[in-house]
């Protein structure tokens, strides 16, 4: 591996010791060149990032040297019209930490100190780097996009990722009945034919309980699913009169789908896009973590001299939640 200095730091920076950092679907885009760095190459991946802060900017707030820190890993230009009125994930110059700016795959990274937030003795560097992307995204999703409500179903495509294992505790946790993938992907895992498109997940609030295809899914493959399995009648427990909602976060594997229109009319279906959720959502995330009421579903950690291997585990989909990579 080529070794890699100190990063330099802006005032407003400060300089992370890498303790633990998660591979997320984004990392695979990235090297396989459907997303090429915007910076250009040299280019160092790793969305979701966990460590101790080491050195601190001259202007650099609310941290302190030697802090155990977890990194939100989108940025924003605060200048845009979007920004401005608060809805900074739909900056015109958004971007993400190891997409836009080198990430975490490294012994160190820089951030900026506003973006750090305090990680609680009581939870590991591994799961921490596990929520700033899979379990924001998901929170974010199921929440705020999707306005779920205890007693409604939500149907979680790729159920077995990293996004997937969190949108089932997350929808558990308010009081809402979950079906997901799971057990069409263990029929599946013993048939030589056919394999699973890789890629991330789709959650699709207010389905039926009917199972859905399996595998570590894209959106382009389940849309169609996804809209015929969507209900227009309110859930009885809680006489709701919300209709079916799918909401897309991601398509990793393809970026085609196939909707029919007549379930979506006919069943007056929300067809919603999200990505990132706000840095306030993660720090109230990390909270439920704390107390131990949601819990990110680590697969295995490399080293990070194993990157290589730790990119294969996932690309085989052999990971059944996330996949780490720790520096020594």
């Amino acid at each position: 591996m080529a070794t890699i200095g100190i990063p330099r730091r802006r005032p407003t920076e400060v300089v992370v010791r890498v303790k633990a950092c998660a591979l997320n679907g984004v990392d695979m885009l990235l090297l396989d060149g459907r997303f090429p760095p915007p910076e250009g190459l040299p280019h160092v991946n790793g969305c979701e990032v966990a460590g101790t802060v080491e050195t601190l900017g001259a202007a650099a707030k609310g941290v302190s040297v030697g802090q155990r820190v977890i990194v939100f890993p989108g940025f924003s230009c605060g200048t845009c019209e979007f920004c401005l009125r608060g809805e900074r994930t739909l900056c015109l110059r958004y971007g993400y930490l190891g997409a836009h700016k080198d990430g975490g795959y490294a012994e160190r990274v820089k951030v900026l100190a506003g973006s750090c937030l305090p990680l609680h003795d009581s939870v590991s560097f591994e799961a921490g780097a596990a929520l700033p992307l899979a379990f924001l995204t998901s929170w974010h999703a199921l929440l705020v996009k999707a306005e779920l409500k205890p007693g409604q179903t939500v149907l979680v495509q790729a159920a077995g990722s990293g996004i997937g294992s969190a949108a089932i505790q997350i929808a558990r946790l308010i009081g809402a009945r979950v079906a997901d993938d799971r057990r069409q992907r263990r029929q599946r895992s013993s048939s030589p034919k056919r394999s699973a498109p890789s890629g991330s997940s789709t959650t699709a609030p207010r389905t039926s309980s009917k199972r859905r295809r399996s595998g570590r899914t894209s959106a382009g493959w389940t849309s169609s699913s996804s809209t015929s399995a969507a209900r227009r009648s309110s859930d009885r427990p809680t006489r709701s009169p919300r209709l079916g909602t799918l909401v897309s976060i991601g398509s990793h594997d393809t970026h085609w789908g196939r909707l029919d229109l007549r379930h979506v009319y006919s069943k007056n279906l929300r067809i919603l896009g999200t990505n990132l959720g706000s840095i306030l959502e993660l720090r109230t995330l990390l909270e439920y973590v704390v107390d131990g009421r949601l819990k990110p579903v680590i697969d295995r950690a490399f080293p990070l001299a194993d990157a290589r291997h730790a990119v294969q585990h996932v690309l085989d989909r052999k990971n059944k939640g996330k996949v780490l990579l720790v520096p020594r």
